[in-house]
């Protein structure tokens, strides 16, 4: 059932006004409304300067569009404009806020916790390596070489040493270099990626977790991108396994800004331990004033955070709860099927075989793949070629600088061990993929044209 905007959000916003009528009338009479249908018609128009992000054509980079839910919610929010980092900005924000985080945790098996949203996954990220900080004072953060380049930025800036250890061929952190790395005695976390950003690689878990029991770190998940998939039901043998032993993790960042069906932006840092808290105490009387319940300015490291998304966050989740088998698992299923058909479309079509070289399979909704040259500088460049053609057609894809041997049936002259390559990448996060994956091909296959 089609409802428009207007339709959904109207007796709602009503309902909203209606709960501050008994006010006197302030006479608000904002500036420059006179000209503000001008300047939105001009916005509107500004606008159209975009990729059609929400359009199943568009198949590049990790952009899901938000639930009209989300959008109506975050609308009637704004309204209030509540602000959570204290219960006197935003104090029913800030309690849907706690439910909607609960929810969250709960998905990962976490009944105590510690956890709140940020302002994206970047931000999530950066509080659980300043808890790691201060956990292990002096010793290495090491990630994997596919994790997100943000783990060595974070680190430079919280002054924490930082090393990448290598990958297997299908982009997954090598436990055996992880344990060399390990060796040494100096590290006090490891970074374990639940759905690389490149490739959508799922981090053997289960064997980080073994090898905690022998070195005793720190062990932080980030999956911001990948976290939601713990309710897809139709996940391979491994990546299942490690999405089951996400549990014990030290702590967890998801972003529900992607697979969450949320506005920018909107990330979710959790922390097993509860007594973390004690890190995040501060003394700043001038913005508490009123309220003695505890408030989440005092369990985030950010201050003044948009109510909005704690809102549209927990009507999205209200409609549509974090539940196996329900209709938001439903459709994360739907988007790893889309990816699994276009990479068997890729290796196994006659057309698509000879012109393409797919990549790793997919484990969660990303798809990989490079083109059959001579060398990997030819192949690049006619990514390049394939990437600009298939935007002129209408379908967008995405550009990744990946290891060669990722490909390895690519046979490039020129392709050494440590060799790179630029392919074509999709992320296929819509439920609507999946019934646009013939049409994706067709599209590709006429870019590819020689």
């Amino acid at each position: 059932m089609k409802v428009s905007f207007s339709e959904l959000v109207g007796p709602a916003m009503e309902r909203l006004e209606g709960g501050f009528s008994g006010l006197p009338d302030a006479a608000l009479d904002p500036p420059g409304m006179e000209r503000a249908a001008a300047v939105l018609a001009e916005t509107a128009g500004r606008l159209h300067d975009n990729y059609p992000y929400f359009h199943p054509l568009y198949a590049g980079q990790m952009l899901k569009p938000p639930h009209p839910v989300a959008h109506a919610a975050y609308a009637m929010a704004m309204r209030v404009n509540p602000n959570n980092h204290a219960l006197d900005g935003g104090r029913a924000s800030s309690r849907m806020e706690v439910e909607a985080v609960r929810a969250i945790a709960a998905m990962f098996g976490w009944t105590e916790y510690l956890g709140h949203l940020t302002s994206g996954g970047t931000f999530a990220n950066l509080e659980a390596l300043w808890i790691a900080g201060q956990m292990a004072p002096g010793k290495k953060v090491v990630a994997s070489e596919q994790a997100h380049y943000t783990h060595s930025r974070i680190s430079a800036v919280l002054k924490l040493q930082y090393e990448s250890v290598g990958t297997d061929a299908r982009g997954r952190m090598d436990l055996a270099a992880l344990e060399a790395a390990l060796a040494g005695g100096d590290v006090g976390t490891v970074v374990a990626t639940l759905g690389t950003t490149a490739v959508g690689s799922v981090d053997p878990l289960d064997g980080v977790l073994e090898l905690r029991k022998k070195y005793g770190f720190r062990l932080h998940v980030d999956a911001a991108y990948g976290g939601y998939f713990r309710l897809a039901s139709n996940l391979g043998a491994e990546a299942a396994r490690a999405f089951e032993r996400i549990e014990d993790a030290d702590s967890i960042v998801v972003d529900p800004h992607k697979h969450g069906l949320q506005p920018y932006g909107c990330g979710c840092i959790l922390f097993r331990d509860p007594a973390m808290g004690r890190w995040y105490k501060h003394d700043s009387p001038y913005t508490y004033f009123t309220s003695s319940e505890l408030h989440l300015g005092e369990i985030s490291l950010e201050c003044s955070r948009a109510g909005a998304s704690a809102v549209a966050l927990w009507a999205t989740q209200r409609l549509l709860p974090l539940e196996r088998g329900g209709a938001f698992a439903k459709g994360l299923e739907a988007g790893r099927e889309a990816a699994l058909r276009l990479h068997t479309w890729l290796a196994e079509d006659a057309r698509l075989a000879g012109r393409f070289v797919p990549g790793p399979k997919p484990e969660l909704d990303i798809v990989v793949w490079a083109l059959r040259a001579g060398t990997a500088a030819e192949a690049s460049q006619q990514a390049q070629a394939i990437f600009d053609r298939a935007a002129e057609s209408g379908l967008h894809l995405a550009l990744a600088n990946l290891p060669a041997r990722f490909f390895p049936g690519a046979n490039w002259s020129d392709a050494g061990e440590e060799s790179r390559v630029m392919c074509l990448r999709s992320a296929l996060m819509k439920p609507e993929h999946l019934a646009w994956v013939e049409e994706i091909g067709e599209r590709l296959l006429a870019a590819s044209a020689k």
